[in-house]
């Protein structure tokens, strides 16, 4: 299953989700009828049939009444939950104790998993999430939480960091990882918004039953008003519980299947099984002290494993099925000696012997520099949203090789700005002067003399570099505050235009620059996919791939048009018998690119074959349609793994 049929999967969840939530609330409020109706119709008229034409019509009041409260708590619940959520997955991280990861921590567990989620975004193509650790949780768990890439959270517990080494650690991340990418997050945000108007009667019926200790203590002499609210508070925790049991029983029919399906992304990613099989292990030696005490109910299908339930209603498979899909062999036996290890052992002690010694390779492996992939529609698709191994090291060796100075700039939310900003400035003594009088017009002159400073340190930074510090540094920009994010949108389009002229890295950094702000700033109307075909875009699509033909061969117009007609049909597209003008071109892939985010999942992928037929056409791939590929991906919500691709020389063309 690739990248586009599991957002397809996830839309078509969100969809069975729906109905089964519309089915639950159908239930409960013919259940709350039936007690309204009981309590004020039938004990008056016990000798009337509840079923009767009469009964009914005399008692309509009730039952609309009835209808009208029940149906109306749990649809306010829900709606006050998922607006409670929009701000996206930190808010979930925090509401359950998270802390976050500093970008100076001084905690060589904190860096260690800093480090690990950073090179799994790199390698994914997708910007850096929040990182929390929950230090008051001592087992070891984890979750993802959010609509989107641009807003999601990864939060480990204080456990996982103690108990688990870095390959293990790895896994769990990449498990997480999994689903950020393949639309599971998003399920599972709406999935706890949905439910939780459900879970609202239950909370209802224990007040009421926590409230007759008191009532009765300050009416001894009267029980009546007692007896009311014991009969009440019964009757509303009943219809809870079997809201409860619903709630249950749909996060189980979502979740279940996906975390096999996770396990199997992990053990892809790292291209070894032994590191999330090993955190499994850990996990059920450490039994159910690894489940997160706080409001386990409503997070349950979140977490990375959870074993709390029964089996009609876990959200999880069992920990041993689990482990045996990814090592048939697996004996339970050894689940006691894994325990007896976890108690002699702390891993704290040996995670900054870890960490140097993977600077230390990383570092003599810095001269090789990454590698790339052949660029071929298949295996690009494969790749996306769950790439491997290759990616996670490329990453790693492209973490390590950025300067220190920028590398501490990209973290911090001080200098992240100005960091966007230095990455802009034009080679040209002339125009840089402009672009830094602009930088101290918007942001002022201490920003400026920031950005002056990272000049000082680093004159030039390679080219490779620059997008991984842009998704490295986007945390610390989401933090600022939302006027001080559009004051840097209006001033990065600026500093790009201050030279009369766009070139293809500035339009790509400019473009996922506002892809990430905006689904930031608008997390849940964040969607990878909507419901249109490309025969209803056949205009933008068209000029997409000329755009991207024009940049690949810009001195050779009828190789331009040969690549052109190679992507069109892919799409099942007529030929054109000349180049489309390149003029403007900025502003016209904006059109196209916001229009073709609306096709659904199926469609995009055949958006991506066309385009990568496009690119390949006449065997050589040009920088400039490598970062136009990556921009094109980012805006059309289509995570591009790092090396997905090897570029030749040339193609900044403008």
């Amino acid at each position: 299953m690739n990248f586009f049929q599991h957002q397809d999967r996830a839309r078509r969840q969100s969809r069975r989700l729906v109905l089964l939530f519309a089915l639950a609330v159908l239930g409960i409020v013919l259940l709350v009828n039936l007690v309204a109706l009981l309590l004020f119709g039938r004990f008056q008229h016990p000798d009337e049939s509840m079923l009767s034409a009469g009964f009914l019509q005399r008692h309509l009041g009730v039952i609309v009444w009835s209808t009208a409260l029940s149906g109306g708590l749990i649809a306010l619940g829900s709606l006050f939950r998922m607006v409670n959520l929009r701000a996206g997955g930190g808010v979930v991280a925090r509401e359950l104790g998270g802390t976050l990861v500093e970008p100076d921590t001084n905690d060589p567990l904190r860096r260690r998993l800093r480090n690990v989620v950073e090179e799994m975004a790199i390698a994914s193509g997708v910007p850096v999430p929040e990182i929390y650790v929950l230090e008051h949780e001592s087992g070891i768990n984890a979750f993802a939480a959010g609509y989107s890439t641009a807003d999601a959270a990864v939060a480990v517990t204080r456990g996982t960091l103690e108990h688990l080494d870095r390959d293990e650690l790895q896994g769990v991340i990449a498990h997480e990882f999994s689903h950020i990418l393949n639309g599971d997050m998003r399920l599972n945000i709406r999935l706890m918004g949905i439910l939780f108007g459900i879970l609202v009667m239950a909370m209802i019926g224990r007040q009421l039953m926590a409230s007759v200790r008191y009532v009765s203590t300050r009416r001894s002499k009267d029980n009546s008003g007692v007896a009311a609210i014991v009969i009440l508070g019964l009757a509303v925790m009943l219809v809870g519980y079997v809201g409860l049991f619903f709630a249950r029983w749909i996060k189980a029919m979502v979740s279940r299947q996906r975390e096999y399906l996770a396990d199997a992304s992990a053990v892809q990613f790292t291209r070894q099984s032994e590191g999330i099989a090993g955190a499994l292990k850990k996990i059920g030696a450490a039994g159910a002290g690894s489940v997160i005490n706080a409001n386990s109910e409503e997070v349950a299908h979140m977490l990375f494993a959870n074993g709390a339930m029964g089996q009609m209603f876990a959200t999880h498979p069992p920990l041993v099925e689990r482990i045996r899909a990814i090592e048939p062999g697996f004996d339970p036996e050894e689940l006691k000696t894994i325990r007896a290890q976890m108690q002699r052992h702390a891993q704290a002690r040996r995670a900054a012997a870890e960490e140097e010694a993977a600077r230390e390779a990383a570092g003599q492996g810095r001269a090789a520099g990454p590698g790339g992939l052949p660029l071929d529609a298949d295996s690009l698709i494969e790749q996306m949203g769950q790439p491997g191994m290759g990616q996670v090291l490329a990453a790693a060796l492209l973490v390590a090789a950025i300067p220190r100075p920028l590398e501490r700039a990209a973290h911090s939310p001080e200098w992240a700005p100005e960091l966007i900003c230095y990455l802009l400035l034009d080679p040209d003594e002339a125009i840089r002067e402009h672009q830094l009088l602009m930088v101290a017009e918007t942001l002022g002159a201490e920003s400026e003399a920031q950005v002056r400073k990272l000049l000082h340190m680093e004159p030039r930074v390679a080219p490779e570099l620059r997008i991984p510090l842009l998704e490295i540094a986007f945390p610390a920009i989401r933090r600022r505050p939302e006027s001080e994010r559009e004051d840097l949108r209006g001033l990065v389009e600026r500093i790009i235009h201050a030279d009369g002229r766009v070139d293809v890295f500035e339009y790509a950094l400019a473009r996922l620059l506002t892809r990430h702000l905006d689904d930031a700033a608008h997390p849940s109307r964040a969607r990878p996919g909507g419901r249109r075909d490309l025969s209803a875009l056949r205009a933008q699509a068209m000029d997409l791939l000329g755009i991207v033909a024009g940049h690949g061969h810009p001195d050779n117009p009828d190789q331009a048009l040969a690549a052109l007609n190679a992507g069109l049909a892919v799409l099942d597209f007529a030929s054109v018998p000349r180049m489309p003008s390149t003029e403007t071109w900025p502003d016209r892939l904006d059109a196209a690119l916001e229009r073709l985010d609306e096709l659904q999942p199926q469609a995009k992928e055949q958006l991506l074959r066309g385009l990568v037929a496009t690119i390949t056409h006449g065997g050589q791939t040009v920088t400039a349609e490598a970062e136009l590929l990556r921009a094109i991906c980012a805006a059309l919500h289509m995570p591009l793994p790092i090396g997905a691709f090897e570029a030749g020389e040339g193609g900044e063309s403008n």
